[in-house]
């Protein structure tokens, strides 16, 4: 789309008003408000016109050619706004503040707030059980600073990963609305291809403004009490980001009251594929469905939800946190109140996001009422946990304490169902404001003077049927039958004529009617001042009410935790600092859930003894649903979650990976092969002695010699160097040979029973190698031609019987270079015995011929 730069000399007065405040606002939508409709213009308009699907029209002209135009209701904005978020998109909202009747010219404009993907806080613009963040990301030769803030919680954290690898996975776990970025920033495949990209200028990551702008917001004199100190460019980045949202939002901020600091060092890291291959919070397709989070999260609350999603992508190696998550969900299940909890906890509702929307006095009506239903059940949730005597359910408790002074200022002040928006009015409760009752009273037409007026008026005229009455459209009126129109009074003013009555009015029913309008501007503009007090009264209590939708979040965490090890018949795993993974019959949490077949548990047992298994076993066996189960189950403990298993001793890891399947990425240039080579890389790179680590066939991209010396590299490496707690499943049976070599590495297989043709797949975990990996059953299951079938068995005949070299390895317990020939070999003793001197060359050349021969 080509970009126009209209000349505002040529323009009339209103769109150059528009132009004026367009140009502050380059690279976002303008909503220029014009009566009941917010107009676009100009490239704005065609760009709206295509991504909502509204009809592009013109308005005057621009150098002979006509103004594109487009245009939305007003009272429909919302639905429009988060369309144009969710496809990345920032609106500036631009009202009118002047006064129509006192104006010279165009009204005065100007843009009152600015809707951006990542600081949204309205209801209607987000998902209500998924975070919406904005991240900021800055980059100094190699390393790198990220800070992300949720704006409906006021949690602003900042992070320093080490690598690009680390930066991709951070993005991933984050997944951010909107990402704002220096121009200077190298290396920026991670970043391609996302939505709400900001490039901004690279003084805006300044270290000293963004200390000042730190200190300023928190009211410190420095960071120092956060613990941030230690990271510059995870300080710089989140000045940027301050700036950034203060600009968008116009208003203070006072819910963004801290900034912490996450470390590697409590969490156990996931790189980018790990998280993608054990589909935490998504599917492999991009969808929600069949993940680990679709299976626990049963949360009552949507701020409860969105915390277990935080759980789950960021498992910690805090033993302690660790086990008070497991105490609380012990306590909540022996005192049997789990469901009772569970339906409770749901009339919270989403405070966390209510409080952010009082912070930001952009809170409607109906949120202040949510709110105060909420303060209305905290009694009972201190009388249900009242017996729950387990220490971390009482530190959350003491955060949950009842409020009865902001409770009764919402009981009082709000009307049971207040509407919508505030400029309707009937918000604020009767009995609140006595002036307010009164100006009620008037603008609602004061029934008993009416009453009053209507009884003298019969007295005086005689005329029974006379009635007073009032509608929006004519205003008040004395009502008369046509038959008795001939006894009004003089005084009496026809106002209208029916078909049946006439209507009249009288100078006392004027006056009052011009006290009740007159009333009703007053009332309106009174009930909206004493809405805004209510602002004024809430945010001393922002932080302690913050505190509470923290605790309530986690409260219906832990309790959902504690209804899904009942229902679905979890765990309490042992946690433990020393090394080793020892689980029982444990099972797939997702898979378990969606096969409509008994799912058949299987033991993991990884020791420092025994750090290694290599899994054999034919295709669909279950090879990889036996990793990933063990990796989940890993991950669910490190959550202090429960675990699908019949009992389970887990130690402390550092980090999770995975190489399980691939897909070629193309518009990077890289093939299937590549991204598993790469991924690989990064395992081999980063794992260390207590990482666990889950590799599916290593090599299968490649000729079965590169790929079987690759597969066995690894393995050995893994093994020998690394010596991290490994899963490694290949359909190289020559790697099994390795557990004759290194004594920390075991063998296992997936059983299959072979009938005739058919196999019938036991998905029981068996000590040793498999005996065959049953490729040809599995293709004839799969429907291949049964020609096919028959002519790859005479092919894999002729194979097996031919004399084709198989690998035998000497593992050396070092990567140094390794000799071309064994010392021991048969040639090299041939040729030490020889005396080259006391023969001939033709001798010499029959030597050589021999050896050929031989080799």
């Amino acid at each position: 789309m080509t970009k126009t730069t209209p000349d505002l000399t040529s323009h009339t007065p209103m769109m150059r008003q528009y132009l004026t405040i367009k140009a502050e606002f380059p690279d976002i939508l303008i909503f220029y408000r014009m009566g009941d409709f917010y107009e676009l213009f100009f490239d704005d308009a065609k760009k709206a016109s295509d991504l909502l699907d509204i009809s592009l029209t013109a308005r005057g002209k621009a150098g002979g050619n006509a103004i594109p135009m487009a245009g939305v209701p007003y009272h429909a904005v919302e639905g429009y706004l988060a369309k144009l978020v969710q496809l990345g998109e920032s609106v500036a909202i631009c009202e009118q503040i002047g006064d129509p009747a006192t104006s010279k010219g165009p009204v005065e404009r100007k843009v009152v707030r600015i809707v951006t993907p990542g600081t949204v806080s309205d209801e209607a613009l987000l998902t209500d059980r998924q975070d919406n963040l904005i991240v900021a990301l800055y980059q100094h030769q190699q390393a790198f600073g990220l800070a992300y803030l949720d704006m409906t919680s006021g949690r602003f954290v900042i992070v320093e990963p080490k690598t690009a690898e680390q930066v991709q996975a951070e993005l991933q776990r984050l997944s951010p609305a909107e990402l704002l970025y220096p121009e200077s920033l190298d290396s920026a495949n991670f970043i391609n291809g996302r939505k709400g990209l900001r490039r901004r200028p690279d003084w805006e990551f300044d270290l000293a403004t963004a200390n000042t702008l730190l200190t300023k917001q928190f009211g410190t004199q420095s960071l120092s009490g956060f613990g941030v100190d230690d990271k510059p460019l995870g300080i710089a980045a989140a000045g940027c980001l301050l700036q950034y949202v203060k600009d968008s939002q116009r208003s203070a901020l006072p819910h963004i009251r801290a900034i912490i600091s996450e470390s590697a060092a409590s969490a156990v890291i996931l790189d980018a594929a790990t998280r993608r291959n054990l589909e935490l919070t998504q599917n492999l397709q991009g969808g929600h469905e069949n993940t680990l989070a679709a299976i626990l999260d049963k949360a009552a609350t949507p701020m409860g939800s969105r915390l277990l999603k935080r759980w789950l992508h960021l498992p910690l190696r805090e033993l302690k946190t660790l086990s008070n998550r497991q105490n609380a969900i012990a306590a909540l299940l022996q005192q049997d109140i789990v469901f009772d909890l569970h339906h409770h906890l749901k009339q919270f509702g989403d405070i966390e996001r209510i409080v952010a929307r009082i912070a930001l006095r952009s809170a409607r009506p109906r949120d202040f009422a949510r709110l105060r239903n909420a303060l209305m059940c905290l009694p009972q949730l201190q009388t249900l946990l009242l017996d729950c005597h387990q220490e971390h359910v009482a530190n959350l408790l003491q955060h949950c304490q009842p409020l009865p002074e902001l409770q009764n200022l919402l009981t009082t002040a709000l009307v049971e169902n207040p509407p919508v928006l505030i400029r309707d009015g009937g918000v604020i409760a009767p009995g609140y404001n006595k002036e307010l009752d009164v100006l009620r009273d008037l603008s609602a037409g004061a029934s008993e003077f009416l009453a009053q007026l209507e009884a003298r008026e019969k007295a005086r005229t005689g005329i029974q049927t006379l009635k007073v009455g009032y509608n929006k459209v004519h205003g008040f009126y004395i009502e008369i039958s046509r038959s008795s129109a001939h006894e009004v009074p003089d005084d009496y003013i026809r106002r209208q004529t029916l078909k049946n009555n006439e209507r009249f009015i009288t100078h006392e029913l004027k006056q009052h009617e011009e006290t009740v309008l007159s009333a009703q501007s007053k009332f309106l503009a009174l009930e909206k001042r004493l809405y805004e007090e209510l602002f004024e009264h809430l945010l001393p209590s922002i932080e302690q009410l913050q505190l509470l939708a923290q605790s309530i979040a986690e409260i219906d965490v832990l309790n959902t935790f504690a209804e899904r090890a009942d229902t679905l018949n979890y765990v309490k795993p042992i946690l433990q600092e020393d090394s080793g993974i020892h689980i029982e019959a444990g099972r797939h949490a997702v898979v378990e859930q969606m096969t409509t077949e008994p799912f058949i548990p299987n033991p993991v047992a990884l020791t420092p003894s025994r750090k290694m298994l290599i899994i054999t076993g034919p295709n669909m066996g279950g090879k990889s649903t036996y990793m990933r189960q063990t990796a989940l189950i890993v991950l669910l403990a490190h959550i202090g979650c429960y675990v699908p298993a019949s009992a389970a001793n887990i130690g402390m890891v550092d980090r999770i990976f995975t190489r399980i399947g691939a897909s070629d990425d193309l518009a990077s240039g890289r093939s299937t092969f590549m991204v598993e080579m790469t991924e690989t890389a990064n395992i081999l790179h980063n794992a260390t002695n207590k990482s666990l680590v889950l590799l599916d066939e290593i090599g299968r991209g490649t000729s079965t010699y590169d790929g079987l010396s690759l597969a066995w590299a690894c393995a050995e490496m893994l093994a020998l160097k690394t010596q991290a707690f490994t899963l490694f499943a290949s359909h190289y049976f020559e790697l099994t040979l390795l557990a004759e070599q290194i004594d920390s590495l075991a063998n296992v297989h997936l059983d299959a029973i072979e009938h005739q043709d058919s196999i019938v797949f036991m998905h029981t975990v068996q000590e040793g190698a498999a005996s065959k990996s049953f490729g040809l059953q599995v293709a004839q299951l799969a429907g291949v031609p049964k020609n096919v079938i028959q002519r790859a068995k005479q092919r894999l005949a002729e194979l097996e019987n031919s004399q084709a070299p198989t690998i035998a390895a000497t593992v050396a317990p070092t990567y140094e270079q390794l000799p071309l020939v064994a010392n021991n070999h048969p040639i090299l003793e041939q040729l030490s015995a020889l005396d080259v001197n006391d023969i001939s060359p033709k001798m010499a050349l029959d030597i050589l011929y021999q050896l050929k021969e031989q080799l």
